[in-house]
């Protein structure tokens, strides 16, 4: 792990510019439908993804309903231009840092409307716990598929607002190199239960530190520029695609048959 604090991991070109692939990144961490940015889990969370990250900041904030009587949330899209605010304020304050929108549940579905908006731009958008199934148990995958910039998505198996099954079939059909996490046990927010922890001899931390590591290993390919190889369905034969850092794009045939994991990150 890397010793040095975030504002010294800098490296000038030779005109003294300081290339921004080589800044430590900046957080814009976004709170659920239920909690605040200061809730337990937010707080456990941020702390998590500074360290693992090395983020020179990981900025919470609260959406403006919290501050209301009635703390019920209105549609996402009317959250989509406050959002997008905090993400210019913090890009302003943190010139050439590579700017990553993670979110908890309605949170990160948020975070993803605002990555695709023209005018921002995002190095990538972790969701953590994304509600893919609104209230009335339909699939709301349309914001995911206009998605272009690298996605991880950390999911609890036993979370009945994204079933993994629903999921899969979503990332298939994603534009945007993707990359998902299973916290076996977990549930919307990751909790595991006690019986699971003793049966596989672990505990919560544990699960979330292998979690907030994995996001961290995503990261870093992403920022080092490593390619993303996802694969698409052509005439019933599975394509593999390289997906290169700088947008370049290699195929290479793979072959036919069923892939349990046709999306994946190298």
């Amino acid at each position: 792990m890397d010793s040095l604090p975030p504002a010294k991991r800098r490296r000038e070109s030779k005109d003294g510019a300081i290339e921004a692939s080589t800044l430590s990144p900046v957080v814009i961490f976004a709170h659920g439908a239920g909690a605040p940015s200061s809730s337990d889990w937010m707080q456990r969370w941020k702390n998590m993804l500074k360290e693992a990250l090395h983020a020179v900041d990981v900025v919470t904030f609260d959406y403006p309903y919290m501050a209301a009587k009635k703390r019920a949330p209105p549609k996402a899209e009317k959250l989509v231009e406050f959002h997008s605010n905090i993400v210019k304020e913090t890009a302003t304050k943190y010139p050439g840092h590579p700017v990553i929108l993670a979110g908890k549940s309605m949170g990160s579905r948020i975070g993803c409307m605002v990555a695709s908006m023209k005018d921002i731009n995002v190095s990538a958008v972790v969701c953590l716990g994304y509600p893919l199934k609104g209230v009335n148990g339909a699939v709301r995958d349309e914001t995911l598929l206009q998605l272009t910039v690298p996605t991880m998505f950390v999911q609890g198996n036993k979370d009945g607002l994204c079933p993994l099954e629903k999921l899969e079939a979503t990332r298939q059909k994603m534009k945007a190199p993707n990359e998902l996490h299973v916290i076996n046990g977990g549930d919307h927010s990751f909790k595991i239960g006690k019986k699971h922890l003793q049966a596989n001899n672990s505990t919560q931390h544990e699960a979330e530190d292998v979690a907030v590591k994995d996001i961290a290993a995503f990261i870093s390919r992403m920022k080092n520029g490593r390619s993303f190889v996802t694969y698409v369905v052509y005439q019933g034969l599975y394509i593999r695609c390289c997906i290169l850092h700088g947008g370049n794009l290699g195929v290479v045939l793979v072959g036919g048959g069923v892939k349990k994991n046709p999306v994946e990150v190298h």
